[in-house]
């Protein structure tokens, strides 16, 4: 039986859950509403406060279907109450982030600067060389942090470029001269 899967998820005071035909499940909180279909062979149950995703049988679809959507339920209900942030680092000399409405403009050593507009539902913030990206969609989330953090990797040598911040950049010894 799947550990994550047999979990029930508690839904919190000021959240409703609803929970339609085709497993159509739209979540509503505090910092917004999120929907989703997940998968129609799951049965997922609202009993009280709490919601449980059962499988119908052990087939390695459903084993591995099972701990899927009972996260992805949780990941919703946890994106309305207290949503998501990922936060991003730069790295570098001459390297800066800045922010003029919705518009991130980076500038990252290449000719021009790069600019990047939010995406509806997400906010990003830049104070120094920190960028914040927070909204309340999880995978929204972590993808405009994946992109953001796209326009400069950070390399190995110095550790320039654009990282998350628990992220820890194995560093290289650079070249020798000959003797």
């Amino acid at each position: 039986m799947s550990r994550i899967g047999r979990m029930p998820i508690a839904v919190p005071a000021g959240v409703t859950v609803d929970i339609a035909e085709n497993n159509h499940v739209t979540v509503k909180g505090p910092k917004g509403a999120l929907e989703r279909t997940l998968p129609a062979e799951m049965e997922i149950k609202l009993e009280g406060s709490e919601i449980t995703v059962t499988r119908p049988n052990d087939l390695k679809k459903m084993k591995s279907l099972h701990g899927l959507t009972r996260t992805l339920i949780n990941n919703m209900v946890v994106g309305v109450t207290n949503g998501y942030t990922k936060e991003l680092e730069v790295n570098g000399v001459g390297y800066r982030a800045s922010k003029s409405g919705k518009d991130l403009t980076l500038n990252l050593g290449y000719s021009h600067p790069v600019v990047m507009t939010d995406p509806e539902g997400l906010e990003s913030k830049v104070e120094g060389n920190k960028i914040t990206v927070s909204g309340i969609d999880k995978e929204k989330v972590g993808q405009y942090a994946a992109e953001i953090r796209d326009k400069r990797r950070p390399e190995p040598y110095k550790g320039k470029g654009i990282k998350y911040v628990d992220e820890v950049i194995r560093r290289k010894v650079g070249k020798t001269g000959k003797k």
